[in-house]
């Protein structure tokens, strides 16, 4: 089944289930929340969330919107992101508050019909039933997550009891919350069944953990490596 649906390029991963905020100042995108806005009452207010490839577009952080007017190559597969509150600011930008909903694998996408890329998109399966192997596969992502997380905070003892034990939730969860890379997390969004998501969470996370365990650090963001230094006093 397709559907065309109204496309927002961005330089992050979304999962269905996660939240994701956005500050929307480019009228490009005002316009794509006014027209969602304006949907009748039981219609869908989403928009397909798809990770930037390539390109001069590039965002300013998770919660900001894109700028500029570069082309951009963007990854196959995306989520949808219901619209669940809106603001609107004095400037007539937007703050909006989204959720992940469902899967789907782009097609054609139209750069001239709307001031924002629309695409005709294909939406990809989800669980239906339960899944023994999954089952089993959560039950060691949760030991290994718990791990990981004890290696990147103090608090994580207080995190791990939030897990979810429902094995798509979970797989949804540790990918977008892990400290994984744009590639790791389009790969992780792009597997179909729940029980090979996890099991390559798994792979994942005892790589990133024996890393951490090596260099016995946080890695940190090359955007604050990137950053100069402080004036001094």
């Amino acid at each position: 089944m397709t559907a065309r649906l109204p496309v927002f390029p961005l330089a992050t991963v979304l999962f269905p289930g996660l939240v994701l905020p956005l500050h929307i100042f480019e009228e490009r995108y005002r316009a794509l929340v006014r027209h969602l806005v304006a949907l009748p009452d039981g219609a869908p207010r989403e928009f397909g969330v798809v990770a930037i490839r390539s390109g001069w577009e590039v965002a300013a952080g998770v919660g900001q919107d894109m700028s500029g007017t570069g082309e951009v190559t963007l990854h196959e597969v995306g989520c949808t992101a219901e619209l669940r509150q809106v603001t609107e600011l004095e400037d007539g930008g937007f703050d909006i508050v989204t959720v992940g909903r469902r899967r789907f694998r782009l097609g054609d996408v139209d750069r001239n019909s709307a001031p924002y890329l629309t695409a005709e998109v294909q939406w990809l399966p989800e669980p239906d039933g339960p899944d023994e192997t999954a089952d089993l596969l959560a039950a060691r992502v949760i030991a290994v997550f718990r791990q990981y997380l004890g290696l990147i905070q103090a608090e994580a003892g207080q995190l791990t009891e939030q897990l979810p034990e429902d094995p798509t939730v979970l797989s949804h969860l540790v990918a977008a919350t892990a400290a994984l890379t744009v590639t790791d997390r389009q790969r992780l969004l792009a597997i179909d069944g729940t029980a090979a998501r996890l099991r390559a969470e798994l792979h994942l996370l005892n790589r990133e953990a024996a890393l951490l365990r090596q260099v016995r650090a946080v890695p940190v963001p090359l955007a604050e490596l990137a950053s100069p230094p402080p004036a001094p006093n």
